[in-house]
């Protein structure tokens, strides 16, 4: 039976490597390449515990930690939607519950359930932990696009009141970092980075 367990465990691990297939449309500072969503997720958790003292109400570290790093696995069935695209995000919803039941199936059954009620969290939004892990979600894009000059942006032609929308998560979840992200913001419509 313990055997069963760990194979259960190891093939839900195996599955989840393949997140580091999935290719975001945000790229690496430095102008890189496009960034995957393996290190969007790795890099919002090392936010997630750097940052967090600018949140607006405590809440669990770990378990933020945690919501950030398993938040993006369903892409590896329902695929990345850009955050800025109309059409995808209608289907997105079922896209990404399909991929739930599948991906967290994989796992015992206990496992499964605790990471999927984790990622159900995320998604909903409402508790603290939720709340910030949605900061880091908007915030880390958002950063390394302004240190590569707004390209992505460009690219797509993305304007501010686009941005402001997806932002809005933002300041419910910490007052600060929003104040930042309005800055930036700021300067990216100036430099002509974002459509006013």
């Amino acid at each position: 039976m313990e055997n069963e367990r760990l194979e259960k465990q190891m093939d839900f691990l195996l599955e989840i490597d393949k997140e580091k297939n999935i290719l975001r449309q945000t790229h690496l500072s430095g102008h890189g390449r496009r960034e995957n969503d393996a290190e969007h997720a790795w890099h919002m958790a090392i936010m997630a515990y750097l940052l967090r003292e600018y949140a607006d109400r405590p809440f669990d570290v770990a378990k933020t930690m945690m919501m950030c790093l398993i938040h993006d696995i369903v892409e590896i069935d329902a695929g990345d939607t850009y955050a800025y695209d109309t059409e995808g995000k209608k289907t997105q919803k079922e896209r990404e519950e399909k991929a739930a039941d599948r991906i967290f199936g994989l796992l015992p059954e206990d496992q499964g359930k605790e990471l999927r009620a984790i990622f159900e969290e995320f998604d909903e939004g409402d508790t603290p932990e939720a709340r910030f892990a949605r900061v880091c979600d908007n915030f880390q894009p958002l950063m390394l696009n302004n240190s590569n000059g707004g390209g992505d942006w460009v690219e797509h032609g993305v304007s501010r009141t686009q941005v402001e929308g997806r932002q809005g998560r933002t300041r419910e979840g910490s007052k600060t970092i929003y104040e930042k992200t309005e800055e930036i913001l700021n300067q990216n419509v100036e430099k002509g980075s974002l459509k006013p």
